[in-house]
């Protein structure tokens, strides 16, 4: 990447804003104000109109859903009364949405009192009987009748009463006594309000009891209802008459606002490009990053808009060195203004010839490399890998975007989490499924970041698939080990067992070996890489430092899985690799490798070369970072945290195995191992072994019809359940490797995103 300057007068900015827009290579920095004389620009003018139409364009897009509408690209030019048809567009369209609001709000009434007299109905009594009294008190609602007539016949202030029910509703007639009858017409005569108290409701304040309004009609509730029902066919033909309305808009005027919304969108970011510029009353300075190679082709453009009237120059450039640092070249500078004075002087020849260059304090321009008026400006980052690893930049920006400065660890991502993933869940049937839903979310969404996810679905279905057939499973069963390894193959070291059998035990505890060995392998890559960008410190920073860490790693590991102190160490480190072990490769430890026996009074301590190897690693690191030294254990509990990865295969596969154990049934044969009754009745053990063998469980597809039916909804929810559960299981620890593990040892991140100044133009770029 080039850090370029631009400068010249006032009246050029603008054919040099738009020639930069159109060419869509500079990645503009802002300017920061640091220079005397020299502010922010503003806005060019009609900046403020142009971004006010722009609001009102995308806020009648919004209201047409023309982002989720099936409109065809926007082509050809504005016409030249534009602003008039949208404002016809945008009368039109408020008008049409303020009805389909007030149409909705009444639609939502309706339905509410339809809901209000569903009570009523039930009871049958027409509407006009249940209010207008004034001798008795009428009340209507839903409770528990016992507790309502109890406290009927309790309430003092009720002479008499009768209740009418229909189900859970009751309506409730009552006639106070006259003492209350008459301190009521008494309050009524005072306040002149016809509003009186209502003895019913004090009578039931101690029960739970939900009172319903009575409506306001003199018809029956089922012709209240019908009056109702009719209103709101209305009210639906009337809002689907606008919705037809706002289509009809959306076929005619879709591609207008479009093509609209693209054309305000240049102008007002052209617009605005003076506020990342440095201007005064008559020149301006504007900086920023272009690719290295194609700066020729700026220059180029820039002298054909505007002539020589332009200073432009190649301040810095940043690029990788042999260590995959950032490295600033200086030679590359030529003619940088002196000043800020300097700068306004010559901007100033160039518009008036007879103007005085301004006087001014001298101000350097540039320093150490840097540029003229943005000072520590860190080139803005291309993240540019194969197209099959592409998908995972997205979990790497989920952490931060690479600075620059750094190496781009999306292809490590790309070669570790789908192998960790498909190792966890390892199964051939459910990683069809992930590839499948993979390629649906990367085909179907227009959503990057959801396609870039199917993408990395896809991987780690393929490698799900890949160790599937490693186990010889298929949702949980072990049919691909017999067919394709045995039967086909004839291969007897696969499939390899995931140890859930008590016969198998050494498997389980062997994946958990091999967990510590993946993440000895990924932590050693981490450290490596971190030694790679350390080189660019010097070659003795980078074996203080990361070296340290690096012997550490290994030596203590190393010595962890030597002879030495074997007695006190699990046997399972040194059985999974033997000859008779799970992983027969015939490895049984590394030897001791004795260097020296120090005396320490007590005993005597055998000084053996993976432990010096370690020591040395640790005074290293003592000497380059004492504060580090602490952490120096991180080398056994990083690691130890990669067992995870053994825990989620024993438990996807135990629940995998659950589930088809409650379908399929299952029997232990009179050599341990356990066989699932996918193609016997469980007799069928009883018959071929005698009591040599035990049924585990019948299973439900063969205890019945009913048995079988619930016994294929379990089947079928009880693996959709391991599938999801291996996303928020598998996924979740795998990456938090990555993440956690994995780049702490070398990246950093917080780079930003290289978004050059201009628009990406659909079918209009050449209609304008």
């Amino acid at each position: 990447m080039s850090k370029v300057s631009v400068t010249g007068a006032k009246g050029i900015m603008p054919t040099v804003i738009e020639t930069i827009h159109e060419l869509n290579l500079v990645h503009l920095s802002d300017y920061d104000g640091s220079w005397e004389g020299f502010d922010n620009g503003n806005p060019i003018e009609g900046a403020e109109g142009a971004s006010e139409k722009l609001v009102t364009v995308r806020a009648l897009e919004s209201t047409l859903d023309l982002a989720d509408a099936d409109t065809p690209a926007p082509q050809g030019a504005l016409e030249e009364n534009w602003e008039q048809r949208l404002e016809e567009v945008r009368t039109r369209v408020n008008e049409l949405d303020d009805q389909r609001t007030d149409v909705r709000e009444e639609l939502r009434q309706v339905d509410d009192r339809i809901d209000r007299v569903a009570p009523f109905a039930e009871l049958g009594i027409d509407l006009d009987l249940l209010s207008g009294y004034e001798a008795v008190d009428v009340l209507v609602g839903e409770g528990s009748h016992g507790e309502i007539e109890a406290e009927l016949d309790a309430a003092e202030d009720i002479r008499a009463y009768e209740t009418f029910t229909s189900g859970d509703v009751i309506a409730i007639v009552a006639a106070p006594t006259d003492a209350v009858e008459a301190a009521v017409d008494e309050a009524k005569t005072e306040t002149e309000s016809e509003d009186d108290g209502n003895v019913i409701d004090d009578a039931l304040v101690g029960i739970e009891f939900t009172r319903y309004g009575v409506p306001d009609t003199d018809q029956s509730p089922s012709g209240y209802v019908a009056d109702l029902e009719e209103r709101k066919t209305d009210l639906e033909s009337r809002l689907t008459e606008i919705d037809d309305e706002l289509e009809r808009i959306e076929h005619e005027d879709g591609r207008f606002l479009l093509r609209l919304e693209e054309e305000l969108t240049i102008e007002v970011q052209r617009a605005e490009a003076p506020l990342q510029f440095a201007t005064s009353d008559r020149a301006f300075i504007a900086e920023g990053w272009v690719p290295s190679d194609e700066f020729d082709r700026l220059t180029t453009a820039l002298r054909n808009a505007v002539g020589d009237s332009l200073e432009i120059e190649e301040l810095e450039r940043a690029s990788y060195d042999r260590h995959g640092a950032h490295s600033h070249t200086e030679e590359i500078q030529k003619g940088t203004p002196e000043s800020a004075s300097e700068a306004d002087a010559q901007a100033g020849a160039d518009a008036t010839a007879d103007d005085e260059a301004a006087d001014g304090e001298k101000q350097t321009a540039v320093t150490d490399g840097g540029s003229a008026v943005t000072m520590g400006d860190e080139p803005p980052t291309i993240q540019e890998n194969p197209s099959a690893a592409k998908p995972f930049e997205v979990l790497v920006q989920a952490v931060n975007r690479p600075k620059y400065s750094e190496l781009d660890p999306t292809i490590f991502l790309f070669l570790t989490f789908p192998a960790f993933f498909g190792f966890m869940i390892g199964d051939v049937g459910y990683g069809l499924l992930y590839v499948a839903i993979g390629a649906y979310m990367a085909t179907q969404f227009d959503s990057k970041g959801i396609t870039s996810l199917g993408g990395v679905a896809i991987w780690a279905g393929l490698f799900t698939i890949l160790f599937g057939f490693i186990y010889g499973e298929i949702f949980g069963l072990h049919v691909l080990g017999e067919v394709v390894w045995h039967d086909t193959l004839h291969v007897d070291l696969l499939p390899l067992n995931k140890g859930l059998e008590p016969a198998a035990a050494d498997f389980a505890l062997g994946w958990m070996v091999v967990s510590v060995i993946a993440g000895i392998v990924h932590l050693n890559i981490g450290y490596i890489l971190d030694f790679y960008e350390n080189l660019n410190h010097g070659f003795k920073d980078a074996v203080m430092h990361s070296g340290s860490w690096i012997l550490m790693l290994n030596g203590i590991w190393i010595w962890i899985f030597s002879a030495q102190g074997r007695g006190s160490k699990p046997d399972f480190l040194f059985n999974t690799f033997a000859s008779d072990g799970p992983f027969p490769i015939g490895f049984t430890g590394f030897p001791e490798w004795g260097l020296v026996t120090i005396p320490l009074g007590i005993i005597d301590f055998l000084l053996t070369a993976p432990l010096l190897v370690f020591l040395i690693g640790f005074v290293m690191l003592l000497v380059t970072d004492t504060v580090e030294a602490v952490e120096a254990l991180d080398v056994i509990v990083n690691v130890f945290s990669y067992t995870r990865m053994g825990a989620v295969l024993l438990a996807k596969a135990g629940m995998a195995f659950v589930v088809n154990l409650l379908f399929f049934g299952a029997y232990r044969d009179p050599d341990g191992a356990f066989h699932f009754l996918r193609t016997h009745e469980p007799s069928y053990v009883a018959e071929h072994y005698g009591d040599g063998a035990e049924v585990i469980f019948n299973g439900l597809m063969h205890s019945g019809t009913a048995a079988l039916v619930g016994g294929l909804v379990i089947l079928v929810v009880g693996h959709l359940v391991v599938l999801a559960l291996g996303v928020t299981s598998a996924g979740l620890q795998a990456v938090r490797l990555e993440y956690v593990e994995f780049f702490n040892k070398f990246y950093e991140g917080g780079g930003a995103n290289y978004e050059p100044f201009g628009h990406d133009r659909n079918d209009t770029e050449d209609h304008y």
